[in-house]
């Protein structure tokens, strides 16, 4: 095994646990089915698509857009 095999060998495993990492940390469940930010009802198609969430659209948009 050369360094090239070796550098791969552990960028394969930092990437594998970086996701790992993101995995669990993605909400799973029913989330609720109104926004726990404006109070707007949540559609049944974003639930569905969106497990877990708790925001609405454009209140999910405005944290995104918040540095």
């Amino acid at each position: 095994m050369d360094q090239f095999d070796r550098a791969q060998e552990f960028e394969a495993r930092y990437r594998d646990g970086a996701i790992a990492c993101v995995l669990a940390a993605v909400p799973t469940g029913p989330g609720t089915t109104h926004c726990i930010e404006c109070g707007e009802p949540i559609p049944e198609a974003r639930r569905q698509a969106v497990p877990g969430c708790t925001l609405c659209v454009t209140c999910q948009a405005q944290m995104e857009e918040t540095p």
